[in-house]
């Protein structure tokens, strides 16, 4: 892997910086909206239901997870929800859209390391605008050579991704903390992975896994990368 890596490329969310815990809490405050209705944990089911029908309408990101808790309350509570409700449904994607950028630990000093060294990308799924003002008020925007805001992560989104980098599978090294869509692709198309166990993760990308592949490696922390570079 050491001479073979030109391009390195990150996912964002709970890669470089924190996400899913913003929203299991904003999905605990619905509901906690909605629990004269259903109890919460019947709540949550329901929302997932509804995400998971719209995903292929709406993508990845904050608007569509409002609109998918604007149509569950909706649904559970017979169309009678109030519009004071829905009101706060809508508080709950602001606060999301204006959550301060976390760094997790030992991201800006990989960056540094390998800045220079590699050609690094950032390609994630999400919201455009919502993706693009976190990149910015990250503060590590500089360090990349080009950002890849993507709508899904299958094998034919990298496949478009590589063709665009006009980098080979075999250059190539994808960081990120979902087995599902972060690694199982350009395992697929050849390329290498490095695993970021993030300590929550939505249920959509949960996969259990027992990975044998030369290509992949499980790392500890981001900054583990280093030692195989």
């Amino acid at each position: 892997m050491k001479d073979n890596i030109k391009t390195i490329a990150f996912d964002a969310d709970d890669t470089l910086w924190v996400n899913e815990p913003y929203y299991q809490e904003a999905e605990k405050q619905f509901c906690i909206l909605l629990e004269n209705y259903l109890p919460q944990h019947s709540v949550s089911q329901e929302l997932f239901k509804t995400e998971m029908k719209n995903l292929h309408l709406y993508g990845y990101g904050v608007k569509g997870f409002v609109l998918c808790m604007v149509e569950t309350a909706s649904r559970i509570s017979n169309r009678t929800v109030s519009l004071e409700l829905i009101d706060k449904i809508i508080d709950l994607g602001q606060e999301l859209l204006q959550k301060p950028i976390e760094l997790l630990q030992g991201v800006s000093e990989t960056l540094e390391q390998l800045k220079g060294r590699y050609r690094l990308i950032v390609a994630t799924k999400g919201d455009l605008l919502d993706q693009e003002r976190k990149l910015k008020n990250s503060g590590l925007e500089s360090y990349f050579h080009h950002i890849e805001i993507m709508s899904d992560k299958k094998v034919s989104d990298y496949q478009k991704l590589l063709k665009h980098l006009d980098c080979k599978p075999e250059n190539f090294l994808m960081l990120g903390n979902s087995i599902k869509s972060d690694i199982l692709p350009v395992l697929e198309l050849g390329g290498y992975c490095g695993y970021i166990p993030y300590h929550v993760t939505w249920t959509h990308e949960q996969h259990e896994y027992n990975l044998e592949n030369d290509n992949f490696l499980e790392l500890k922390s981001i900054d583990s990368i280093l030692n195989h570079l």
